[in-house]
């Protein structure tokens, strides 16, 4: 459960609100809004107090000064962490993930005050986002997880369809059973349904042995069914009775089996255009829709880069103990880029880039494309700038199309079909 405590204090913090939302510990999910002052500690008179037996009795304070927020540590045990590096005393920035014992919180400010016009960051499980269609999504998908209603998810290679049937199942009742994910666009399609359903043993060449599916990996918790649209035509009506019914027959038997399971689809193709080519059932496509959440491209959610970016950093700051930042030409680069590997194209540059620069702080020059390009503009189509950022992809991997679609941080699959799409070799 989320809730927001409000921290009284001398000076209302009018002109942009600040807070702390912790993402990972016992208290995880817990928000708490900051007027004035914050004490950080397992102490029961603690303003913020953590169940987290890692954190000290009075671990660490934040203040109001004229310069920002101050975070303190007040002689914690195991110290207090910012953006991955231990601090004593540092000011908090938008975005800044701070880190007291085995609890790890995200720091937002709003507004036009002296937190600089940073916009609140809100988060579903490992997803980031401060853009409203984001938010709208998030809030919709929290609402749908407590229930055991089938969820289909839409987006592009990259949006993060993953992250959000995840968050989902961490959100459900179910949360502490298995998480089981099947890709459609990754098994032969004569192997598909044994790999879903099982099979009994010589139900065909090769089955030595009786094996369950992906189904039965499920039992009792959720199963993802990753770009359902590569489904079989043939197995549709037998994926059908299991949504239904919740009844299944492994390959080479009679007998139906029951099981209990959540179902979470995603897909990055239009379903709606593939029932009327009929290339996916219409009946089973009005099964799974009745509650569609969709995850925009990130070209269409600019606002969110800069706080995707910084979250990034953030992670790999903890990862490698170093405090990561961008320059603001950095920021602008990567704003005017058209990601056609969307949010996982950005994480990738990103590591890359945090690979070849020698310094901590991250300027347009060490990002591993062009500045600038890939924007969609009024001179060129988005198609031109995907197809410009293939290209260059393709020429910074020296030909390498797996590599290239590494550094696009797109599936080789999916590069494969654009580049024939656009008549590359």
């Amino acid at each position: 459960m989320t809730y927001t405590k409000r921290i009284s204090g001398k000076d209302d913090y009018q002109k942009g609100r600040a807070v702390l939302r912790i993402t990972e510990g016992p208290d995880k999910g817990m928000s708490i809004e900051i007027t004035s002052s914050l004490t950080i500690g397992s102490r029961p008179d603690s303003d913020l107090r953590l169940e987290d037996p890692t954190v000290s009795r009075k671990h660490a304070e934040i203040s109001r000064t004229a310069e920002g927020l101050l975070l303190q540590d007040l002689g914690s045990t195991n110290g207090t962490f910012l953006n991955g590096v231990r601090v004593d005393r540092a000011y908090l920035r938008d975005g800044a993930f701070v880190t007291v014992g085995e609890t790890s919180m995200i720091f937002s400010a709003g507004g036009d005050g002296a937190m600089g016009g940073a916009q609140a960051l809100s988060t579903f499980g490992q997803m980031v986002a401060v853009s409203e269609p984001m938010l709208k999504a998030f809030t919709l998908l929290e609402g749908l997880a407590a229930s055991d209603i089938t969820v289909l998810i839409e987006g592009e290679t990259g949006t993060g369809k993953e992250l959000a049937a995840r968050a989902v199942h961490d959100r459900s009742p179910r949360a502490n059973r298995p998480f089981v994910i099947f890709d459609c666009s990754t098994v032969p399609g004569q192997l598909m349904e044994s790999e879903l359903f099982g099979h009994a043993k010589g139900a065909f060449t090769g089955a030595l042995e009786a094996r369950p599916g992906a189904v039965d990996d499920a039992e009792g918790g959720t199963l993802f069914l990753d770009e359902i649209g590569e489904l079989p035509l043939d197995l549709q009506p037998k994926l059908l009775r299991l949504l239904d019914l919740k009844e299944f027959k492994r390959v080479g038997t009679s007998d139906r089996k029951v099981a209990d399971v959540r179902f979470v689809a995603a897909t990055n193709v239009d379903l709606e255009d593939q029932v009327s080519r009929d290339l996916f059932r219409r009946d089973l496509y009005f099964r799974i829709s009745a509650a569609k959440v969709t995850l925009l491209p990130l070209r269409e959610r600019p606002r969110d880069i800069p706080a995707l970016a910084r979250h990034f950093l953030g992670t790999l700051s903890q990862e490698l103990g170093r405090s990561l930042s961008l320059k603001k030409d950095a920021l602008g680069a990567l704003s005017k880029h058209s990601w056609p590997g969307n949010i996982r194209e950005l994480k990738n540059l990103l590591e890359t880039a945090v690979a070849l620069c020698r310094s901590d702080t991250i300027s347009s020059a060490d990002l591993p494309f062009q500045a600038g390009a890939g924007k969609s503009s009024p001179e060129g189509s988005l198609a031109d700038a995907e197809e410009q950022a293939i290209k260059e992809a393709l020429a910074k991997a020296g030909g390498n199309k797996r590599k290239a679609a590494r550094l696009l941080g797109i599936a080789p699959s999916t590069l494969y079909a654009k580049m024939e799409k656009f008549g590359l070799e």
